[in-house]
């Protein structure tokens, strides 16, 4: 489903934002509260207060229960042979992933302004969890058909099947704009996965390492990826 843009409706933003997500989530029941509970003290008490409707956001310090960290931290380890498979849910579910740090921009951007507003943030892109896998798994040199399996037992209840964001306000009002790809962010979550898959490898004693070797100031997600390639 394609969300609207805060302010596109007579109220700056209704349910109708998360619709569709209001009875598949418990975590969108929880947004549309917060949201409407942050306008009401906006509107009735004068307080600076905004939302951001911010689509996922990741990065290397997303947490492993999340389905892009749980793609990228398999990729490295089955790269350096630590499991041999990846069990996902819906693999033809589509999301809109940005960077979390292009997200912070734009909160940051929403406390610069004169008066509070509500604002959706999105890249404005979809893709499918399949072509995150693909992305992902290609970064090492890897087929993902070779390790991903889709398991009926990891489906949700009630899946949202499309998500993408519309952030025109955004882009206008903030002038803001994603300055990452999916592929850049991928590429930085395989390479920190690998650094950390590295280490898990050393204790077990599956690769042999450098004890000494200390990382670069200027280290840089392909660095990481070329010593494994």
């Amino acid at each position: 489903m394609v969300k609207e843009d805060a302010g596109a409706t007579e109220h700056p933003v209704t349910l109708t934002v998360i619709a569709g997500e209001i009875k598949s989530s418990h975590l969108a029941n929880s947004i549309g509260a917060g949201f409407d509970l942050t306008r009401n003290y906006r509107e009735s008490y004068g307080m600076f207060c905004c939302s951001g409707i911010l689509f996922n956001h990741e990065s290397p310090r997303r947490g492993l229960e999340f389905v892009t960290r749980k793609i990228t931290s398999a990729v490295a380890r089955i790269k350096l042979g630590l499991t041999d498979h990846l069990s996902l849910g819906n693999l033809k579910a589509y999301r809109d992933w940005g960077h979390a740090a292009d997200y912070v921009r734009a909160m940051h951007g929403m406390l610069q302004l004169d008066e509070p507003d509500d604002y959706v943030v999105a890249t404005g892109e979809t893709h499918t969890v399949e072509k995150f896998c693909e992305l992902a798994f290609k970064k090492v040199g890897l087929d993902y058909r070779d390790y991903v399996q889709s398991d009926p037992q990891l489906y949700r209840p009630a899946e949202v099947n499309l998500l993408i964001g519309k952030a025109a306000k955004a882009r206008s009002k903030l002038d803001w704009k994603p300055l990452k790809t999916l592929e850049n962010l991928i590429e930085e979550m395989v390479a920190s996965d690998l650094a950390l898959a590295k280490r898990e490898a050393l204790v077990k004693g599956s690769i042999e390492t450098d004890l000494d070797h200390t990382p670069s100031t200027a280290w840089h997600p392909q660095s990481e990826l070329a010593q494994v390639l």
